[in-house]
């Protein structure tokens, strides 16, 4: 399993050679660099500690800055830990959106966009109402009796109510790769992938 950390530009569409029209989402994946390589035999599991971004020394603890020292990379923004790879790296190694080809099929994970507090029906897709008949004049997207008899006399743990909505982890499987343009560190992937623009999201092959 490949894998890479990217930047979430934006979204746009591309043609193929026959004309038909793909919307994709472009993003800016690495180049990342390795700031550390786990083993079974000194970690008991095997994975791949990947950096991206630039980040300032001021901004670093002074522990964040031994552990890039010693990997031989200048401090990072964002660090994460893909295990379970098929990445054939090193301690300092640079690791571009060459792992990837297009056709392949990769997962996108990333925080989704946080919404605030929102009602029922845009938060658990309620219909409401729909009709402001019989007296009903404010009710069109209220979410009903949420209420029991009494027995058990209380409201069950789990009932579809308003909240915060968004800011959760989300992952886009099975998203295939349209296209990759190495000398721009850009990778093209069929539709919407979970974030804003300019977040921060992990591509693993599927």
């Amino acid at each position: 399993m490949s894998a890479l950390l990217g930047r979430k530009v934006g979204m746009t569409s591309v043609f193929d050679a026959s004309g038909r029209q793909t919307v994709v989402t472009v993003i800016e994946a690495g180049p990342c660099a390795v700031t550390q390589v786990k083993t079974p035999e000194t970690d008991g599991y095997s994975a791949v500690q990947l950096g991206f971004q630039d980040a300032k020394i001021k901004r670093t603890t002074k522990a964040q800055q031994g552990h890039f020292e010693a990997a031989g990379v200048s401090p990072k923004k964002h660090v994460v830990e893909f295990r379970d790879t098929d990445l054939d790296v090193s301690l300092g190694d640079e690791v571009t959106v060459d792992v990837f080809e297009e056709g392949d099929r990769v997962a996108v994970s990333g925080t989704s966009k946080g919404k605030g507090f929102q009602g029922v029906v845009k938060r658990h897709n309620f219909k409401g109402v729909g009709d402001a008949t019989h007296g009903q004049h404010n009710r069109q997207r209220a979410p009903g009796s949420i209420g029991q008899a009494s027995d058990p006399s209380r409201v069950f743990k789990g009932t579809k109510m308003g909240g915060r909505t968004g800011g959760d982890r989300v992952t886009q499987k099975n998203v295939r790769v349209v296209r990759t343009f190495p000398d721009n560190n850009l990778i093209l992937v069929k539709g919407a992938v979970p974030g804003h623009k300019n977040g921060i999201v992990e591509i693993r092959r599927a």
